[in-house]
């Protein structure tokens, strides 16, 4: 992100983004720029880039070879000959200039032309403008950590965490110093966020036996028992079908409590029972709530549809560690004290399969957020034994939910009965007006205040009240979004009156980003890094902007979390609105979620912008953390930056696969590898 100063320099540059790309320099043996760094980031504002290709080499639009370094050393990059055989391409390694890849199963790739790279490196700057941060509008957001990082942390020297949780450790999950002074766990405090003063830099380990996570889609039959060796859920839940030890693999029958005969009959009975669902078409993302071992969402991929899945940390052991594993989208949170990270009226359905939630309790406060996050005219979908069971006390919490709902103006559409699975649901509508809510003879829940924010997500208390509907037909939720697949392209409707955060018409903007991440991912991504996509599934776009990366790999077999940093502009809504998910985070602390379960985290201009407030070297640590082994780091930031980032990956003894610069912009893709340290360091607030 730009300062402020510098963002009104460059308004002009950042609302056209249109500008010459100029010569590009390769980083030399020695490691550093051929091209002078700079303390701020001078960013190329091209959107297009011509190239050439004479006599072997590739030019810029000013006619200058552009240079690439690929591992360490120059690529001598040549013209494509005509009837070339495609599937000769080439694979990037540590050990080696360019060589082919010693693993059988990583595709091959051709690295393209330095022109071609340019694309990559056009103007990425956003500017927050009118657009509101979550720091913004959240009230009780953490203070944010300050520190100065202009050091290129050239010399490192790495520790394993020791703590309680060993190989599972998450730094703000895990904070045991303040956990047990909590005055109070009746509302599941101890499974909420409470970061650590300073953030960890040490690494943590790695389960013994670890190896290569199972490929996508068997994956989500079976996973590596050493990967995730928690048996206990397979104990707990055996007999209920939701995971068993089969040899050295943990596998998943696709059963459950509620799928006895599989997850996709209970998805398809789900439709049956209220038509206008519409998977994939109507409803294309949902939030499943207290997720299992996520098979719901796992075989909602079948349907077109995104499911977000989330439950608590060590509910049933690892649970959610186990959905990642298996390539299922999912992040440790908990229906507790505070809103969920997502803004309001995002999710087409939300599902709730005996998630042991106490919906009635206290006012509805719990129900009331999800009535915050459920787009008006959505549907809950709560499948839970008061649906379908006689005893008394389930009697008892069904009267309580008949109340509840009513009074929250919520439509019982249907309660029907799964004969074959012997379970039942009931599907509620959430209104798409505010008439019921006017003609309440009590205002109970209440209205929330005019001046309570539903959009306010990160570190806001819950509140036990609702918030009115939008009418008006500019306003985000006045109308559902346009059908999947095309939403994704269609700019929102409600973004008509407002300024982009690249400078233009919003919808405009929206549209370019789009077509430049297109562009940055078939001409580059897809096949001048050296990543085999076959094996990549869960992916992670730390600045995600309006979704334009993910919205690029749409159609690979990967999923996406889509990050927007509580200080950049909030497009998180937009997102939603394509038919992509993501959630909100401050990256100066650790992500809600396991180690290891992500194949590739991208980061585009975030670095520089984040080691403002808090230290570099610990937001790299969190990136080690959550990547997967062989996972892949692409950074585009400043040269600066991309400096220190390359110097922190080499002493973490990750593969440089490769490294590209331009003017002050730079590129570079890492290969994180299975090396850990053998010292430890102690971490007091994570040992019991």
């Amino acid at each position: 992100m730009l300062d402020e100063d510098d963002g009104k320099d460059r308004e002009t540059n950042s609302r056209d983004r249109e500008s010459n790309l100029e010569t590009g320099e390769a980083e030399n043996e020695g490691g550093e720029m051929k091209n002078k760094l700079h303390t701020e980031s001078e960013e190329s504002s091209g959107e297009n880039g011509s190239e050439s290709a004479e006599s072997g080499k590739n030019y810029g639009v000013d006619g200058t070879a552009d240079k690439l370094k690929h591992v360490g050393k120059e690529a001598n990059l040549t013209e494509e000959k005509n009837g070339k055989n495609q599937d000769e391409h080439l694979e990037l390694s540590a050990d080696h200039n360019i060589v082919e890849s010693k693993e059988n199963n990583q595709a091959s790739n051709e690295i393209l032309p330095a022109g071609a790279q340019s694309e990559i490196l056009t103007e990425t700057t956003t500017q927050n403008g009118a657009w509101s941060t979550q720091a913004v509008e959240s009230q009780n957001e953490k203070k944010s950590q300050q520190s100065s990082t202009s050091s290129k942390n050239n010399d490192h020297h790495w520790k394993l965490c020791k703590s309680t949780a060993g190989p599972d450790y998450i730094p703000c999950l895990d904070n045991w110093q303040v956990i047990r002074k909590l005055p109070s766990t009746m509302h599941y405090e101890h499974r909420e966020r409470h970061c650590p003063d300073e953030a960890p830099t040490c690494l943590v380990p790695l389960p013994e036996g670890y190896k290569r996570s199972v490929k996508w889609p068997k994956s989500r039959d079976k996973i590596w028992y050493y990967n995730v060796p928690h048996t206990k859920l397979a104990e707990v839940k055996g007999h209920q079908n939701w995971v068993k030890v089969t040899g050295e693999y943990l596998t998943f029958p696709g059963g459950g409590t509620q799928f006895v005969n599989g997850a996709l009959h209970y998805i398809d009975f789900i439709q049956e029972s209220v038509p206008e669902i519409a998977w994939g078409k109507r409803t294309r993302v949902v939030l499943d709530v207290g997720c299992g071992v996520a098979s719901f969402g796992g075989y909602l991929f079948e349907r077109n549809v995104l499911a977000m899945s989330f439950a608590p940390k060590d509910e049933h052991e690892a649970q959610v560690q186990f959905a990642l594993e298996r390539g299922i989208p999912a992040i440790l949170n908990v229906m507790g004290t505070k809103r969920l990270p997502f803004p309001s009226s995002v999710f087409d359905l939300v599902h709730c399969a005996r998630c042991r939630v106490p919906w009635h309790v206290e006012g509805g406060k719990l129900l009331l957020e999800l009535n915050r996050v459920l787009r008006p005219g959505g549907y809950f979908v709560w499948s839970a034994t008061p649906v379908y069971r006689k005893g008394p006390e389930d009697v008892g919490i069904w009267q309580e939910m008949s109340r509840l709902t009513k009074s929250m103006c919520w439509e019982l559409v249907v309660v029907k009965k799964d004969k074959l699975n012997n379970v039942g649901a009931a599907i509620y509508r959430k209104p798409t007006s505010n008439d019921c809510y006017n003609k309440r003879s009590r205002n109970a829940p209440p209205l929330c205040e005019e001046s309570d924010d539903p959009n306010a997500a990160w570190d806001v208390p819950l509140q036990a009240c609702m918030h009115k509907v939008p009418v008006d037909s500019t306003k985000r939720g006045s109308f559902w979004p346009a059908q999947w697949p095309e939403r994704l392209e269609k700019p929102p409707y409600w973004l008509n009156s407002q300024v982009g955060v690249y400078g233009k018409a919003a919808q405009s903007d929206l549209t370019a980003d789009y077509s430049h991440w297109k562009k940055v991912v078939s001409q580059s991504y897809l096949s001048g890094m050296g990543i085999d996509w076959s094996s990549v599934r869960n992916v992670m776009d730390m600045k995600a902007v309006y979704g334009g990366f993910a919205a690029a790999l749409k159609y690979l077999k990967v999923w996406v979390m889509n990050v927007v940093p509580i200080d950049s502009p909030d497009t998180l809504p937009i997102i939603y609105e394509r038919g992509l998910f993501g959630m909100y985070h401050d990256w100066c602390e650790s992500f809600n979620t396991y180690p290891r379960t992500y194949d590739v985290v991208h980061a585009d201009h975030l670095f520089s912008s984040i080691k403002k407030r808090c230290k570099l070297v610990a937001v790299i640590v969190e990136v080690d953390r959550i990547l997967r082994p062989e996972g892949k780091l692409i950074v585009r930031d400043n040269l600066e930056t991309i400096s220190e980032v390359e110097s922190m990956a080499k002493s973490l003894q990750w593969e440089i696969r490769m490294i590209y610069s331009k003017d002050n912009e730079g590129l570079l893709c890492v290969r994180k590898t299975f090396w850990r340290p053998t010292e430890e360091e102690p971490i007091k607030s994570a040992i019991v």
